[in-house]
């Protein structure tokens, strides 16, 4: 019987299996990373261990200190959660062999499908050999681990070698193994995915699919259950090739048996020997605690023959902090406040907690749960759409956006939906009527005496920035006898925190929060961030023609070979790779010249907007008359 389990693992995760803990009666022990030392999951455990380390990225990749942690803590079992070490068959070892239990898989089972090319040997599949243009587009992938990290999708053949060396960087980065490998890409498939439970009985569940396929750089936004639109023999196949990995492997535990499906075919991608991410939109469909089944088995109990009966669907969207107008940069910076009503929410955040650069850039998960599938994309787009998400830039207008586009409510979506979509999902559209209101809410706090005057005077100015495109606004308005006045509207309530306007005979209703010049005005349409600026706009530091500067806070990895002041570059050519949250992300040769400087170096910790490189730009020649 487990009475205190450890949780190898941190945020939304940990946070998520201490929930279960808790109804269960189990005491929860929390492992942190000195960047994580006042995290959520930590304040949320009875008792907490620091994992000694100087990388916080890797802190969490210490088995042996993780095992240690759970010794001096007391827990008789440990939870790996997903990520970090949840599918490494040699922790799951060193866990057993310390006397405690392993919330997982046999390591044997983890073996036998931690390596994509074993998997697909086991499944009668095989990678591609040497590649040729016959063979394009292929998709370069990590053996071990997920998440998108170490995947390029290669459309040249005189790209592949570059998109090798960068997947296995990555890879190796986020994994601590560069293995990669080669398999076609095929386009315009739908992700869909098979959840098991297997315990030690002979007993496999197959709970129902899952439909994960708007995905960004191969990470995952949105999913749902169960997989819209497939045929009932289609849905048969799925479950019968999860059950064939779960009896070949002799699996134990939850597990997810990955497919990407094209017309009427399903290919085999991988399984995971884990829980996964997208775990709540199966329980919200199947009444059902994964996790609680997850202890269950681990201390021998049996699973009833059959699974519950599936009702209605669910919707699951992953609520990131990044702009997905600026490539998808990861954010970083304080949470002021996270509330998104009428629908689960499983996050690793609370209000006041800082969004740091080391981690994965998920603030939160929404899930909602309906009779129909309309029904559950209604409901957690309206709740998305009135949420209060105030701090850094999200993708929370995406995913609105993405809910309600005709390709997806349709039921018509594909792998290349993001491709197709994302920059007019992503475009800003702020309230025209947000910086009015703040500075309406904003004049009536700071007045005593209502401001008016006897006589004519000039309006009241104030000026704002919209975070969401950087346009800058400039708003008036009149103190009068009978209160704060504006053009082209009509002023009804006021308070510091609330205002209420008559535009066009429509009334509408406008809170304003502030944290210090950030200004948050939230309205039933969703949210518009504004900065208050001087009346007066501040000199602009001068930067040099092609200065190329960090497009976030982050670590330089690498930078190009043999890239060197006085080198020649050529448009478009990368030069610096950084690594945010886990994820590469490149920077580029603004135009072909020189590098004139160059400022990054590996290793080298960076904030935003600080100066990478300079590339003085080739003069044009001149035209011959």
């Amino acid at each position: 019987m487990i009475t205190s389990l450890l949780v190898a693992n941190r945020g939304e995760i940990a946070c998520r299996v201490f929930r279960t803990c808790r109804e269960l009666g189990i005491a929860t022990v929390a492992v942190y990373s000195d960047a994580d030392a006042d995290a959520l999951h930590v304040r949320e455990a009875d008792t907490a261990v620091r994992l000694p380390g100087s990388a916080p990225g890797e802190t969490y990749l210490r088995g042996d200190l993780v095992v240690k942690a759970a010794q001096a803590a007391g827990a008789d079992a440990v939870h790996p959660g997903y990520g970090f070490l949840s599918e490494n068959a040699g922790f799951a070892r060193a866990v057993q062999d310390a006397g405690l239990t392993w919330i997982g898989p046999p390591p044997e089972a983890i073996e036998a499908m931690a390596s994509k090319t074993r998997a697909k040997e086991l499944m009668g599949l095989a990678p591609l050999g040497e590649v040729t243009e016959a063979d394009l587009p292929v998709l370069v992938k990590a053996a071990a681990g997920g998440g998108g990290r170490g995947m390029r999708v290669v459309r040249e053949l005189a790209d592949l070698a570059g998109e090798l060396a960068a997947a296995r960087a990555e890879a190796a980065s986020a994994f601590g193994d560069g293995e990669v490998f080669v398999e076609p890409y095929i386009e315009g498939g739908r992700h869909v995915e098979v959840q098991l439970m297997a315990d030690a009985h002979g007993t496999v569940w197959t709970l129902g699919t899952r439909d994960c396929t708007l995905q960004r750089r191969h990470q995952k936004v949105i999913e749902e259950s169960p997989a819209p639109g497939l045929a009932p023999g289609l849905v048969a196949d799925l479950h019968a090739q999860a059950v064939r990995a779960a009896r070949v492997t002799g699996y134990r535990g939850a597990g997810t048996v990955e497919f990407l499906v094209a017309g009427d075919r399903a290919h085999f991608l991988e399984m995971n020997t884990r829980l996964q991410v997208e775990h709540p939109v199966t329980e919200a469909v199947f009444g059902i605690d994964l996790v609680a089944l997850q202890l269950r088995v681990a201390e021998g109990h049996a699973l009833d023959e059959e699974p519950p009966p599936a009702r209605g669907h669910a919707v699951e969207a992953r609520l990131y902090a990044e702009d997905p107008a600026a490539g998808w940069a990861p954010q970083t910076g304080t949470l002021h406040r996270l509330d998104v009503p009428g629908v689960r929410l499983d996050t690793g955040y609370t209000d006041g907690d800082t969004i740091g650069v080391h981690y994965d850039p998920m603030l939160a998960k929404a899930v909602a749960h309906a009779p129909t599938r309309a029904e559950a994309v209604r409901k957690l787009a309206g709740a998305l759409e009135r949420a209060t998400v105030h701090g850094p830039v999200t993708n929370r207008d995406l995913l609105v956006r993405s809910l309600r586009h005709p390709e997806f409510t349709g039921a018509r979506m594909d792998t290349g939906f993001y491709d197709r979509h994302a920059a007019s999902l992503a475009a800003a559209a702020p309230d025209p009527h947000a910086p009015l209101a703040a500075a309406l809410a904003d004049a009536h706090g700071h007045s005593r005496f209502g401001g008016w005057r006897n006589l004519r005077s000039q309006p009241h100015r104030k000026r704002y920035r919209t975070e969401a495109d950087g346009t800058e606004h400039e708003v008036r308005y009149d103190h009068t006898r009978g209160g704060l006045t504006a053009e082209g509207v009509r002023v009804l309530t006021v308070t510091p925190t609330a205002v209420e306007l008559e535009v066009a005979g429509v009334r509408r209703q406008f809170t304003v929060t502030r944290y210090g010049e950030r200004v948050h005005v939230t309205t039933a349409r969703g949210d518009t961030a504004l900065t208050a600026l001087p009346l007066l706009p501040a000199p602009t530091a001068r930067r040099a023609p092609g200065s190329l500067l960090a497009p976030m806070p982050g670590t330089v990895v690498r930078v190009a070979e043999g890239l060197a002041e006085g080198a020649a570059v050529t448009a478009g050519q990368p030069l610096v790779w950084l690594e945010a949250m886990k994820m590469e992300h490149r920077v580029y040769a603004p135009a072909s010249g020189t590098l004139t400087a160059l400022h990054a170096a590996p290793g080298r910790q960076v904030e935003v907007g600080a100066l990478l490189a300079v590339v003085q730009a080739a003069a044009e020649p001149e035209e011959s008359v």
